[in-house]
């Protein structure tokens, strides 16, 4: 066991740059691609992923520090330190039963694909760690490891429907064939689905607006790196920065929105030949099905709404944070909160109006799950010294994925002790998750109608 948890460590150790380009080699290799044709996609996609993750950084390198001073100006004390998701990551992997995570997901993938209960090949193994966060929380609440590991593996079905229901749509707006997204926080689409529904009714609201047609009524204003610079002199005067600190933040916001889209094509040069020689694989072993590769959400960075949602959200979230009765997490390390401009994009179609208007309304669910989870990831990290926290520091995440059904799936078990709210919750969550699904696959047949 605990040689199998190093080579868990150590491929882990490796990074998201590296660990998921290897399990796209292989995959390649497995479905008969070219050996020269497989590297190269490997590569490229890794090209990707440490492209998107230094865009990612330079961006949060740029606005927290206009965040932070923007604190400081209030004099508001939050005890729990946001330590981003990297922070909550390294914890989580800290459990020690994280490593068990790796078989049940590649188990429970393998059987429902046999099963023909998914039409889905998770390839992003590397964000195991979302089903261990869950895990964790519930190991805290039920004390059973068996009981955290049956509520992981519920949540990994869960992520395995989604991207089959998501996949027409995720095809249709990436253009990138044979691929859907198998990340948690798609999940929080599922409750943003009738709220989307009901200002759809409003007539001003249901009309196409995304990027192209914001270009289309505002001109050079839309355009990346006008809207970016516009944003990034928001930010600095609501930081109270100086003109040259300004202008600076001004310049850098400009650079990231025009740089997301350049990035966003090595994922398609990357993922078009792995997805192409997969589902030629698959047609010879499963002639009557299409599979599709399971991906985390950085394929979908070119999407311009994703980045506007991103960037809307931070005042909102430092503003709530304030002021939202029963937050007790400061805003810092999670501030560029992707998991909720992500889903927003999904169910709105990319509008990004009623993009914005979803961000504030669901913003409150990360920051209050963000605070209940504080005592189980403090107290995981000095057990395991994971993390080096102050005495009576509290640390936690104000953009953990998907936080609705993270929470409802990680406390249901309280119930048994009379809180009934998470499985209230959690009953809600699948009432949304069933409506959401039968909207998707409505949506992929009449097309394919239309198409013929």
């Amino acid at each position: 066991m605990q040689y199998l948890a190093s080579i868990v460590n150590f491929l882990l150790g490796l990074g998201a740059a590296v660990f998921v380009p290897i399990i796209i080699i292989i995959a390649g290799l497995i479905v008969r691609m070219k050996v020269k044709d497989a590297i190269s996609s490997g590569i490229t996609l890794g090209v990707a992923f440490t492209g998107m993750t230094m865009l990612i950084n330079f961006m949060t390198g740029a606005i927290t520090p206009a965040a932070e001073a923007m604190l400081e100006t209030t004099g508001i004390s939050l005890p729990i330190t946001d330590g981003g998701w990297t922070t909550m990551s390294t914890i989580s992997w800290s459990w020690p039963y994280a490593f068990l995570m790796f078989p049940l997901v590649i188990v429970i993938n393998i059987i429902m694909l046999v099963l023909k209960k998914t039409d889905t090949f998770n390839a992003d193994l590397w964000n195991v760690w979302g089903k261990i966060f869950t895990a964790v929380a519930a190991y805290y609440i039920t004390n059973s490891v068996i009981i955290a590991f049956i509520i992981a593996g519920i949540q990994v079905i869960f992520e395995l429907k989604s991207a089959d229901f998501h996949q027409h749509r995720v095809e249709k707006m990436s253009g990138i064939p044979g691929v859907t997204c198998t990340h948690k926080m798609c999940f929080l689409a599922a409750p943003m689905y009738p709220v989307d529904w009901v200002l759809r009714k409003i007539p001003a609201l249901n009309k196409s607006f995304n990027a192209s047609d914001l270009k289309d009524k505002v001109g050079i204003f839309a355009e990346n790196h006008i809207l970016g610079f516009i944003l990034g002199v928001l930010f600095g005067l609501l930081a109270r920065y100086d003109v040259a600190g300004i202008l600076t933040l001004g310049v850098q916001c400009a650079t990231a929105l025009t740089l997301f889209p350049v990035i966003s094509k090595y994922f398609m040069q990357a993922l078009e030949p792995i997805s192409n020689a997969v589902s030629e694989f698959m047609q010879t072993k499963f002639s009557d099905r299409d599979l599709y590769v399971g991906l985390d959400w950085p394929f979908l960075g070119g999407a311009n709404e994703i980045w506007l949602a991103v960037i809307w959200t931070v005042p909102v979230t430092l503003i709530m944070a304030f002021f939202l009765p029963g937050n007790q997490i400061l805003p810092f390390a999670g501030i560029i909160n992707i998991a909720i401009a992500v889903p927003a994009y999904f169910v709105t179609k990319g509008n990004v109006i009623r993009m914005l208007i979803l961000c504030v309304i669901f913003e409150p669910a990360f920051l209050w799950v963000g605070t209940a989870f504080a005592p189980f990831m403090t107290e995981l990290a000095n057990t395991t010294k994971a993390v080096e926290l102050a005495a009576g520091q509290m640390i936690s995440c104000s953009s953990i994925d998907g936080p609705i059904q993270t929470y409802a799936f990680s406390h249901v078990m309280q119930f048994m002790d009379g809180n009934f709210i998470p499985l209230g919750i959690l009953v809600v969550w699948v009432v949304c998750f069933v409506f959401y699904a039968k909207s998707l696959i409505k949506e992929k047949k009449e097309d394919e109608a239309l198409a013929k």
